[in-house]
């Protein structure tokens, strides 16, 4: 079996908000749920509310950038259901036939920029990155480095390539700034919000900015296709919205 990048195993305790099922819920096995970095805390505390509800049921979580995740399931790594940071990673899978059905939007998000704490750089706005000396940007075919791409284009900013260093993904970007390996990121909204004091946030204007939308899908092939499913309905339903809401994503 391949070795899967960034796995977590959810374990029984559920988070202390999450009311626990009316009924004793006849799901049980075990998926894995494939899911964007950014979704990290999220998904993490999704899959705790998903197995109060389903105690028979284990949720293993496989967090890396949503371009790795496809590559992962293409190349037949175990996985039951994707959930990505853009529409396009999971239509890749849609065309090759690994998915059961069209990817649904169950989450919208936005970019803006992650400084060290203080501001010590004085970034007013993303014009303000062309004269720093290193600028954290996520990969080129990951999803927030190509929307991080389109924000500098509508701005009019351009970054000497040799002024970028670029994360594998988006915590990984992040995480420069936060070790002082670069002066600025340019990150989803929700993982500044996350990272609290560790940096400082500067808002991106809305005439530049994006609006991502991320999509979940079953995988084709899953050895519990039930339980995939069941786990997608959560992740759209109402008391899934709650959650994602929770750690500042907008309504789909």
């Amino acid at each position: 079996m391949k070795r899967m990048v960034g796995v977590l195993m959810v374990g029984i305790c559920a988070m202390g908000t999450v009311a626990p099922a009316a009924a004793s819920s006849s799901l049980r096995g075990e998926i894995t749920v494939s899911a964007a970095a950014s979704l990290t805390d999220s998904f993490t505390a999704l899959a705790k509310a998903f197995r109060a509800a389903n105690p028979k049921v284990k949720v293993r979580l496989n967090f890396s950038s949503s371009s790795t995740l496809v590559a992962q399931i293409q190349s037949g790594a175990p996985s039951d259901v994707i959930a990505a940071a853009d529409l396009s990673s999971v239509e890749k899978l849609v065309a090759g036939g690994s998915v059961v059905a069209d990817p649904r939007v169950f989450a919208r998000n936005s970019l803006a920029i992650a400084v060290k704490p203080g501001n010590p750089e004085k970034v007013k706005s993303i014009n303000d990155l062309a004269r720093l000396r290193t600028i954290a940007l996520c990969g080129k075919t990951v999803p927030c480095g190509v929307y991080a791409s389109t924000v500098l284009a509508r701005s009019g900013v351009v970054i000497n390539e040799s002024n970028i260093t670029r994360g594998a993904d988006v915590k990984a970007t992040l995480g420069a700034v936060v070790t002082g390996d670069a002066d600025a990121a340019i990150v989803y909204k929700t993982d500044v919000i996350a990272a609290g004091k560790a940096i400082h946030v500067v808002d991106i204007a809305s005439s530049s900015n994006v609006k991502t939308m991320y999509g979940i899908a079953s995988i084709r092939g899953s050895k519990n296709g039930l339980l995939a499913k069941a786990f997608v309905d959560f992740v759209l339903s109402e008391q899934g919205w709650k959650i994602l809401k929770g750690f500042g994503f907008q309504k789909p």
